[in-house]
């Protein structure tokens, strides 16, 4: 299994963030994609861990969104703060890690991300549409542990 640092190929690491761009295109809501060798804990613990140290909680609306992968560990979590959480049906998380997942489990990492980041760009496009002033409060590349 790849490290961290070269799972994704640059063109691939290209998709994902161009994904992100468009996904947060027609929303105030913050996706971030966060990949290290090992979460050495449950996943979904971790993430959050990396939510909080990524600082995807101070955005104005708690409306960040974080796609968490393991390489090693092959495990992969989907947080989302408070403000999305709220409002989402309760199964629009497993229903969009289930569809990452599926491309996971045939070696098409990127593409899983790809699709699971758009699905969450619509739904964020609902509850917090763009609005005139609107920032990108954080930034779109993929952070690396």
């Amino acid at each position: 299994m790849a490290k961290a640092k070269d799972f994704f190929t640059p063109a691939d690491e290209e998709a994902i963030i161009t994904a992100i761009g468009q996904a947060e295109k027609n929303t105030s809501g913050e996706i971030r994609v966060h990949i290290e060798k090992n979460a050495g804990k449950p996943p979904l613990e971790r993430a959050q861990e990396v939510f909080q140290q990524l600082g995807m909680h101070a955005t104005e609306a708690r409306n960040g969104v974080l796609f968490y992968v393991g390489v090693k560990d092959q495990s992969f979590a989907i947080v989302g703060d408070e403000g999305i959480d709220k409002v989402v049906e309760s199964d629009f998380w497993d229903c969009t890690k289930d569809i990452v997942i599926g491309h996971f489990k045939e070696k098409r990492f990127s593409q899983g991300l790809v699709e699971g980041i758009l699905r969450a760009g619509e739904r964020l496009k609902t509850y917090f549409p763009f609005a005139d002033g609107d920032t990108n409060e954080l930034p779109d590349t993929i952070s690396k542990g």
